[in-house]
């Protein structure tokens, strides 16, 4: 799937958020903590790929998300679109990239526009971003609306009129009205009954073959990750801290995390059900990282090293890579160090 030059390349994006700043931090002079949302995150993105980026509540995939379409620039490292850093694109450039990388939220309830009826959300994408003379407008909001298999009588009514599932369809047709080059898709059915999720994600990936889109899929339903994406980013406490491809990372997870995820997703089959949490302990606080691997305090497999010295993304074979000093997890379990082996 790789080609030589990627679509979209990050490299050492950090992402801070301004925190608590207690009375008694003024008083001592103390500076304002700072939530660390991102930290020193890289990878790369392919033409006419699906990446899923998937971890738990709070570890930074939407953050990362926002960052990718600029509606947050990052506070250090560089975020690229086709070779270009995109935070110092001019006038135009910003115009030209924000049409070829759309984004598509979580809540199809609240992305919407309640006084707009489907045309004009439609309609409006065309017009800002010059797609069709205005006389072929509405030929154009037609097509779209059959390319994610919505009733023509749509184009009249508003977004309360309809599903959650079809308001996310809205939503497609919106980002695909501007015929982007790449989605970055948050959460795209999170907010979604179960029996619709399939659906959408079944017509994104229809979609996606049609018109040759390269994907970025955010969840954290393994599952889903699974059944879309060509690889994999796990991320937690905003760091990536393994890149695989879907079906390596499934079968042969190289980072403790990873196997932790898994081990506790769900299982549709009654009888295969685990009971085991993604990790025990507690999560580090985003205010104050600690020193070392961030998954440290929560790792079976902890030793002294990984309390100190933090590991970087490294490749393990196989078109993966991890951030663990066990290099040889996953691979063979007898290679693991005795000494890794206690908390």
């Amino acid at each position: 799937m790789n080609t030589a030059v990627p679509i979209i390349s990050v490299d050492g994006v950090t992402k801070r958020f301004a925190g608590p700043h207690s009375l008694m931090r003024r008083l001592s002079g103390k500076p304002p903590l700072a939530v660390h949302a991102l930290n020193n995150v890289s990878l790369e993105v392919y033409r006419g790929e699906t990446l899923g980026i998937v971890g738990e509540s709070g570890c930074g995939k939407s953050t990362l998300a926002r960052c990718l379409v600029r509606l947050l620039d990052p506070d250090e490292g560089a975020i690229r679109f086709e070779g270009k850093d995109i935070s110092h694109l001019k006038a135009g450039e910003r115009r030209g990239f924000n049409r070829r990388v759309q984004m598509i939220f979580q809540d199809p309830y609240s992305s919407l526009n309640p006084r707009m009826t489907v045309k004009q959300i439609i309609g409006e994408a065309l017009s800002v971003h010059k797609m069709r003379p205005s006389a072929d407008i509405p030929a154009r909001i037609a097509e779209l609306l059959e390319l994610v298999r919505l009733s023509q009588d749509s184009a009249g009514r508003y977004p309360h009129e309809f599903s959650g599932g079809q308001r996310q369809r809205i939503g497609i047709a919106r980002a695909l009205a501007v015929e982007p080059d790449a989605i970055v898709a948050d959460e795209l059915v999170s907010a979604l009954d179960v029996s619709v999720q399939a659906q959408v994600v079944n017509l994104l990936l229809q979609l996606q073959e049609k018109l040759h889109l390269t994907v970025i899929f955010v969840a954290h339903d393994l599952r889903l990750v699974r059944h879309i994406s060509h690889r994999v980013a796990v991320m937690y406490l905003g760091q990536v801290v393994e890149l695989s491809p879907a079906e390596a990372l499934f079968t042969a997870p190289r980072h403790p995390y990873s196997k932790a995820l898994l081990d506790a997703a769900p299982e549709l089959d009654p009888s295969r059900r685990s009971k085991v949490v993604a990790a025990r302990g507690e999560l580090p606080s985003p205010l104050n990282v600690p020193p070392g691997c961030p998954f440290a305090s929560r790792c079976p497999y902890v030793f002294e090293r990984c309390r100190v010295e933090r590991p970087m993304l490294t490749p393990r074979g196989a078109g993966q890579s991890a951030a663990c000093h066990l290099t040889e997890f996953g691979a063979d379990s007898a290679a693991i160090p005795m000494e890794g082996i206690h908390s």
